[in-house]
């Protein structure tokens, strides 16, 4: 029996011809597109990419930083009474400016003045007894020399001066403490400065320890503000620094005083207090700003990119770009350098450079 002929008929076979034709044209058509974009790549890699550099030094910068800041006074006071007694007096109200030793409130001081007239008439009656004493012992030494004295009798004596003298001294304490005693009736002002507040009323009885009014330092104000802690460094090194109130076009130049160690939870910030450097001063309350520039270079944020986790820069280094990180870079933040100042860094098309790429 005969198999069935597998022979393409003769009708169909130029059909055929041109199918194996046409996919041999299309084979060496995909051949050749594939090695012309192997040949571009190739050229686009060895070609360099053209990029803008710039000395480091010329494009940096040394940012301007700013702080809410506010004048406070080096003493506020609470001024409180020291003993008891009606307040008697005022002599200065909420608002008033006083000098150092001025009187603010008198409290009645009658019976500490009865007190001193007491500690007075103990001490006149002590060196009254102390002066007998001592002409009784003088006469007992005369009469011991001639004999008709013992030496016994005269040992008393002497113990008895002796007494006498340190009862006169605790007399004269005692008189010294009732003389406090009255001179604490008289409030005086410890500084100069402006009452801010008042706490008691005219003839209101007060006790040891009774506050009676806050007294604000005007003389030595200072400037007070909160920074973030990476702000620390730049003010610790600031050569200048200036304050300016709320509104105003003046300028104060101030010194950095002192930085309060600990760092508030919640904000983030440590406090720092700074003085005048002239001696023209603000009154306590006082708010503004305080400026200052860094005195460190940085590098501004638009020539910092990011590759991978690190935040960078990228510098010509011959013929090659290099990618250097920055540690302390921040988004958005200019960062402090250490690179050399003639460094050449890419200031144009470095978001699309790769570490060890050529450029020209």
């Amino acid at each position: 029996m005969n198999s069935p002929t597998t022979d393409t008929p003769d009708g169909l076979r130029p059909w055929y011809r041109l199918r194996a034709t046409l996919l041999g044209l299309a084979t060496w058509l995909g051949l050749a597109a594939w090695l012309g974009l192997a040949a571009w790549l190739a050229s686009s890699a060895a070609h360099a990419l053209e990029v803008q550099t710039a000395r480091l030094d010329a494009v940096w910068q040394f940012p301007q930083r700013t702080a809410p800041a506010q004048v406070v006074a080096r003493n506020e006071s609470r001024l409180s009474a020291e003993v008891a007694g009606t307040v008697q007096r005022w002599s200065a109200d909420v608002g008033t400016s006083v000098r150092q030793g001025d009187v603010l409130v008198q409290i009645d001081p009658r019976d500490y003045e009865l007190a001193v007239q007491r500690a007075d008439a103990a001490l006149a009656a002590a060196q009254a007894r102390l002066q007998l004493s001592q002409a009784q012992l003088q006469r007992a030494q005369t009469l011991v020399q001639q004999g008709f004295f013992s030496r016994e009798a005269l040992t008393q004596r002497e113990t008895e001066v002796t007494l006498l003298q340190a009862e006169l001294r605790a007399a004269e304490l005692q008189r010294d403490t009732a003389r406090r005693q009255l001179a604490r009736t008289t409030v005086r002002a410890p500084f100069s400065g402006m009452v801010v507040q008042r706490t008691v009323q005219l003839g209101e009885a007060v006790a040891p320890g009774t506050a009676l009014l806050t007294l604000a330092q005007t003389q030595a104000s200072e400037v007070q503000a909160s920074l973030p802690a990476h702000d620390m460094e730049g003010l610790r090194r600031a050569t200048q620094i200036t304050f300016q109130l709320s509104g105003q076009t003046d300028h104060w130049s101030l010194q950095l005083l002192r930085v309060i160690a600990t760092v508030d939870p919640g904000s983030r910030t440590q406090r720092v207090r700074l003085g005048w450097t002239t001696h023209a001063t603000l009154p306590p309350g006082s708010s503004g700003v305080l400026s200052w520039s860094e005195p460190t270079p940085h590098i501004p944020t638009s020539l910092i990119v990011r590759r991978g986790k690190a935040l960078g820069v990228f510098l010509h280094q011959g013929g090659v770009a290099r990618f250097v990180p920055l540690p302390d870079a921040q988004e958005g933040r200019a960062t402090r350098t250490t690179l050399p100042a003639d460094s050449l860094i890419v200031i144009r098309g470095q978001a699309a450079l790769s570490d060890g790429q050529r450029i020209d």
